[in-house]
């Protein structure tokens, strides 16, 4: 069916994205945000001139998922009035030891998902609550959950265990690395249009409000920076990164923490928020004047190039480091402060096509490669979906 129309769903904790695709063109793309607070909804057809930017919703309409998928589809109606959903494609973040391809939804899968809330509780939930909705407003249609960690399943045994007993890995106490389907993303690009690159020693750090960095051979995760949940390594937006489990011990028996509130300490309230003591967003931080602000854009930095020297180590090298996600894309300064101190990886960064943002950016004879490309997780899922569709 390669003029199917395909739903591609990503549900956050406050928010829904959405993009539908007629066969593989894009045909309508925004997001509802705000769900259970102040809703509001930006939406535009990209064929078209109807444009929806920043409508504010009453609270019936952005008060869950449910509703907030409802408010969705009544816009459709006023882009097109005859839309129909042939299949819907998920981004489910956690996929646990089992699941290294996408998989066709039904309860059972379901029931097996949820027991992984634990382990992503910033989106797990949320991606099951959009599926929950999907199904109930598209009963026909096909849905296809699209796993984060499926693409790290290739990791080798050292790069995917804790050094603890061997009863805790046997039980999926173990490394499931994350943003597999940017990763994918990356790799099914290079593969396609710079098959050199592809077929060399790769590093693509994925950097946003959530970051990581992921070593890549022959299109494989060989190793990543995140673990068995979405917290480990780079400090990111709101989550601590790398911390000895020592700290949480601490925090236990010294301050009386419970499990809840050390929960919301390292997700929601850690890495550039907590450094800064300002905000996540790494371009407010760039232009604050704050020496806290500073801070912790030197540390975020620190932390980036170690765990690439660290991706270089368990590659034996590196050919190409390619930066995407948000602060990847977008944020010239920080890349230059990172490939800078990678001389010694044979790095070799052209300061007037990074601030460009140019696809390449690093000299001509530079030993190593650095590329910024532009990540499109919806566009794998859609992928994956229609794959699915086809069988």
């Amino acid at each position: 069916m390669s003029d199917a129309s395909i739903l591609v769903l990503n549900a956050g904790s406050s928010s829904i994205k959405f993009n539908l695709f007629e066969g593989a063109r894009p045909t309508v793309a925004g997001q509802i945000s705000g769900l259970g607070a102040r809703p509001h909804i930006t939406a535009h057809h990209l064929e078209g001139d109807f444009r929806v930017e920043n409508r504010d919703l009453d609270a019936r309409e952005g008060a869950s998922h449910e509703s907030a998928l409802a408010t969705f589809l009544a816009l459709l109606d006023e882009f097109s009035h005859d839309t129909h959903v042939d299949a819907i494609g998920h981004r489910v973040v956690h996929g646990g030891p089992a699941f290294s391809d996408p998989m066709v939804i039904d309860d059972a899968l379901l029931t097996t998902l949820a027991a992984f809330n634990p382990l992503a509780p910033l989106h797990q939930p949320h991606n099951l609550s959009g599926i929950e909705a999907a199904r109930a407003a598209f009963p026909d249609a096909l849905q296809v959950a699209c796993f984060d960690t499926a693409f790290h399943r290739s990791h080798p045994w050292v790069n995917d265990t804790f050094a603890l007993p061997r009863s805790f890995y046997a039980e999926g106490v173990r490394r499931y690395g994350f943003h597999g389907l940017s990763y994918e993303y990356i790799c099914a690009h290079l593969r396609e249009d710079h098959p050199d690159h592809y077929a060399g020693r790769l590093i693509v750090a994925h950097l946003g409000n959530g970051s990581s960095i992921c070593a890549i051979r022959d299109g494989a995760s060989i190793a990543s920076t995140m673990g068995f949940t979405a917290l480990d390594g780079l400090p990111m937006g709101t989550r601590c990164g790398q911390l000895d489990p020592g700290v949480v011990l601490y925090l236990m028996s010294e301050k009386g923490l419970s499990a809840d509130a050390i929960s919301d300490l390292l997700y929601k309230d850690s890495g550039l928020k907590g450094l800064s003591g300002l905000t996540q967003d790494m371009r407010d931080l760039l232009a604050s004047d704050s020496p806290d602000a500073a801070g912790a854009i030197d540390y975020y930095v620190h932390r980036v190039k170690r765990e690439v020297g660290a991706m270089a180590a368990a590659l034996g090298g590196v050919d190409t480091i390619v930066f995407t996600g948000g602060i990847g894309e977008h944020a010239a300064e920080i890349r230059r402060r990172i490939c800078d101190d990678l001389g010694w990886l044979g790095a070799d960064l052209d300061p007037e096509a990074n601030a460009a943002s140019a696809q390449e950016f690093s000299r001509a004879g530079s030993r190593v490669c650095l590329m910024r490309l532009v990540t499109n997780e919806e566009e794998m899922i859609r992928r994956h979906t229609a794959r699915l569709l086809a069988r």
